[in-house]
């Protein structure tokens, strides 16, 4: 409808033109005709032109398939394809910290058409490495939180450690005798560990392991006394009661039975993690507000929050400002741990 009213509007100065060049002149007929071309065009409505999106959207993520980020996106990539019309679709992109995903979004068109996973994950990568081949808050726009993913502090099922307040007393009685298992060093779960070290005022060995599957296997056999990690690969071992969940890392309870680190008496001790989505520094407001509008109201439905829920995660959007904050506070707040920490920066 709104096409054939501008092809009316754009007929109708036509003939104007015409009228012009036969009754006025040559050059009176060229001032009249450059005038009907302006109002024609001026007449065009705004809104027939085409609305965003209107062609497929790439979701660029820095992990492989099946990781929590991957099942993360692939809930949210099929919820915002039924609300916006279009497909988006999840590639996955791992290598070299994140750094292969953040140059392909940061070097795409700002047009809302190439977006990245961003999240915590890159908050740590800006405060551990001395350059980095993108800037995460200069090299792109935040649009909207995805998904949270409380940390859990674990001890083998049967073990003298039931609480928190066991695991801090013991390691305070007997300096460098407790070893706790995580992930690699750079991961949120590592950090994690030497955040509750400096906040608990502890001295205990951090064991860190390539994979989650390492971590709960040396839990179980007794290579680690306590482990920390998220809820997704520990789920198994706390459904077949081989492990016990006596913390949450976050500020506030992940688990309605389990109290959180700072319930604990580990105070301003928050390492949860997050994961949200960005796209190229440059975009235009009216999509990146398209686009957090329709993630914050997807992320409420039903069926998305039944699904994290058993996965262990915890979805929501976010206005940008709020997402953009949040980043920024993270690159503090890591940035502090690893200075505390003695953690040397990469290059």
């Amino acid at each position: 409808m709104k096409h054939h009213v501008a092809t009316a509007v754009v007929g109708f100065y036509h003939g104007l033109w015409v009228r012009c060049v036969h009754r006025r002149g040559s050059i009176i007929g060229l001032k009249c005709a450059l005038a009907g071309m302006f109002l024609s065009v001026a007449a065009i409505p705004v809104s027939s032109q085409q609305a965003y999106p209107n062609r497929p959207v790439q979701l660029i993520i820095a992990y492989g398939g099946g990781s929590v980020g991957d099942v993360s996106m692939r809930l949210l990539a099929k919820k915002l394809t039924e609300k916006l019309g279009m497909s988006f679709v999840v590639d996955n992109r791992p290598g070299a910290g994140g750094i292969v995903a953040a140059r392909a979004v940061a070097a795409a068109a700002p047009d809302g058409y190439t977006l990245l996973l961003t999240g915590n994950s890159y908050a740590i990568s800006t405060a551990l490495f001395n350059s980095l081949p993108y800037n995460i808050l200069n090299d792109f726009v935040s649009i909207s939180t995805v998904a949270a993913f409380d940390m859990l502090i674990l001890t083998k099922t049967g073990s003298p450690l039931k609480s928190l307040q066991d695991v801090i007393a013991f390691a305070k009685k007997n300096p460098g005798k407790l070893n706790i298992g995580t992930l690699s060093a750079g991961t949120t779960q590592f950090l994690a560990v030497e955040m509750l070290k400096i906040e608990a005022g502890i001295n205990v060995t951090t064991v860190p392991f390539r994979t989650s599957t390492e971590v709960a296997t040396a839990l179980i056999r007794g290579d680690a006394d306590v482990v920390l990690d998220t809820m997704p690969p520990m789920q198994s071992l706390i459904q077949t009661q081989k492990a016990t969940v006596i913390a949450t890392a976050g500020r506030k309870r992940f688990l309605p039975d389990i109290p959180t680190a700072i319930e604990g008496g580990v105070k301003d001790f928050d390492a949860s993690s997050w994961n949200g989505i960005a796209a190229p520094a440059g975009t235009p407001r009216s999509i990146v507000d398209t686009l957090s509008k329709a993630t914050i109201e997807v992320l409420r439905s039903s069926e998305v929050q039944d699904a994290a829920h058993k996965l262990g995660i915890a979805m929501g959007g976010s206005t940008p400002e709020e997402i953009t904050a949040r980043m920024k506070n993270d690159i503090k707040k890591w940035s502090s741990v690893i200075e505390k920490a003695n953690i040397a920066k990469l290059n």
